[in-house]
This record gives structure tokens, sequence and C-alpha cells, in this order.
């Protein structure tokens, strides 16, 4: 089966977490971490950066990798490698605003808890999972 290797940002700002609605394609409606592919050559936070800019036109600055989660769909198994990243300042009030709806349909900033809210696509509901172990082993 095909192999897919993709970059996730958990962009984080004041304890919300964004959440992004997909905007096409079979998964059209679910909801997920933005990012994308990593192209040939490109190191993850290289991928993840340039994914940000490309769907949102926001740059961001990557905080610490949380996780890499394995997911087997109908027609492909993802491997999903998130970082927790953080928008730059100037780029703040645009995504909370909507502004820049290039990929998904809408975005949410979701407190921690809400997370669950929204219907994410299942190698993000991994991710989420991954995301509360990561959290409580930084608090700790």
């Amino acid at each position: 089966m095909k192999k897919i290797n993709v970059v996730a940002a958990i962009i984080e700002k004041d304890g919300k977490y964004l959440a992004a609605e997909r905007g096409y394609g079979e998964f059209e409606g679910k909801w997920e971490f933005p990012g994308g592919k990593i192209k040939s050559g490109e190191t993850f936070g290289n991928s993840l950066k340039r994914e940000i800019y490309e769907e949102m036109h926001a740059d961001i600055n990557l905080k610490d990798f949380v996780c890499t989660v394995e997911y087997s769909y109908p027609d492909f198994d993802l491997v999903m490698h998130c970082f927790l990243c953080s928008l730059n300042d100037s780029d703040v009030s645009m995504v909370y605003h909507d502004v820049n709806h290039l990929e998904h349909k809408t975005y949410k900033w979701l407190e921690h808890e809400d997370l669950m809210t929204v219907d994410w696509l299942p190698a993000d509901v991994l991710a989420i999972n991954k995301l509360d172990f990561y959290l409580k082993k930084e608090r700790a």
C-alpha cells in the first residue's frame, strides 16, 4: 500500500489550538491540524513552514516535536510528524479572523478540553491523544 509522509502543525495561541476544516476531497468536512506532504530533500521544519505558508499565508515558529502517528486509511498508510507551533505575531490576527481560507473551509481555535468537539480525521485523533500525553509531561 502507498505510504505518505506528512507534517502537521499543532498551532497554539493563548492556550487554544487551531483546528482546520478540510474544504475538498474525500475528507471534506473533517477536521485536521494543518500541514501537508514532505517534499524530497526537505526537513520536517522546512516542509511544515512551506505548507502552512501555502495553506494559510502565515509564518510559523516550530517550538517542539510532539509525536509521530501512523494510521492506515483504506487507500494509503499515513505517517504524520506533529510539531507544536506558534504563529508569528503579524499572522495571528489574520487566522483569528478567518481571512486565509486557501486550503480549508474554516478554522476554529479550541481550548484543550474542547478539542474533541469537532469531527477529526482518525490520524489527528491519535495526534490529540499524544498531545494530551505531551502536555501532561510538560506540566509535570
